[in-house]
């Protein structure tokens, strides 16, 4: 009686791992794929690739050392949209490099493509500016690994439409803010710029910044004065607006 319940399990078994081997080789031949990646998410190290750019072999982010960056992607060359955010992000190179910012582009199509792409796009005025050279490098994702690693490939809609993600990344490789834009909405520098500036600030004086916050502004500071009685005139430079709310005045 064992003897048949033994074969019995055995042949269960066998018949069930052939049956999921028939199922993951009839996905292979239809090109069938998980295609659910993970976002990195906000204090998380930046996920590292090495690629072909218009700018050579590059290594992200450890070729751009202690210096602050920005991996802006999209789905594909020649669409009007990306091509005026990377025209934009060209006439705005010398403001990220006040702000010791790298920018790193990617895109799903192969380094030929991007090669035109960038040509085409070094030949137009945009938004009233001049011709602008592209200096930062635009990376060759036609294999998906970047858009996968940063979890911009997802199973609902299974295309590369949603490769619109932006990622700023500190001197330490940390992710600390990340945005998504769907593809019919141009992505806004003027906020990229805002929030690199807002995070530099508040790392140097350790302090947060209020809502619409632009630079010269007034801060917000975590934690009271030690030396502060509540009810009396507040320390120099410093003003409350509530007993949870206090403020630092910028400097000027």
């Amino acid at each position: 009686m064992k003897k048949v319940l033994l074969s019995v399990i055995l042949i269960f078994t066998v018949a069930h791992l052939w049956a999921q081997n028939q199922l993951l080789e009839t996905g292979k031949k239809e090109g069938k794929e998980d295609r659910s990646f993970r976002i990195p998410l906000i204090g998380e190290m930046a996920p590292a690739f090495t690629a072909q750019s218009t700018a050579g072999t590059i290594t992200f982010p450890s070729d751009y050392g202690r210096k602050w960056k920005v991996l802006f992607s999209h789905p594909q060359d020649f669409t009007p949209v990306c091509s005026s955010e990377i025209m934009q992000l060209a006439n705005l190179q010398e403001e990220f490099d006040k702000l010791d910012v790298k920018m790193v582009v990617v895109s799903t199509d192969p380094l030929d493509t991007h090669v035109q792409w960038k040509k085409a796009l070094e030949s137009i005025e945009y938004n009233g500016k001049m011709t602008a050279k592209i200096k930062f490098p635009l990376v060759d994702d036609e294999n998906l690994a970047v858009s996968k690693m940063y979890g911009m490939i997802h199973s609902p809609t299974n295309t590369t439409k949603d490769v619109r993600g932006v990622f700023i990344i500190d001197p330490e490789q940390i992710v600390r803010a990340i945005f998504f834009y769907p593809t019919e909405v141009g992505r806004s520098t003027e906020e990229l710029i805002r929030t690199i500036t807002a995070l530099q600030t508040a790392d140097k004086g350790t302090v947060y910044t209020p809502v619409n916050w632009k630079a010269g502004n007034d801060v917000i500071v975590p934690y009271l004065p030690t030396d502060h009685v509540y009810g009396q005139p507040a320390p120099d430079g410093y003003y409350e607006l509530a007993w949870f709310i206090w403020m630092k005045k910028a400097d000027k």
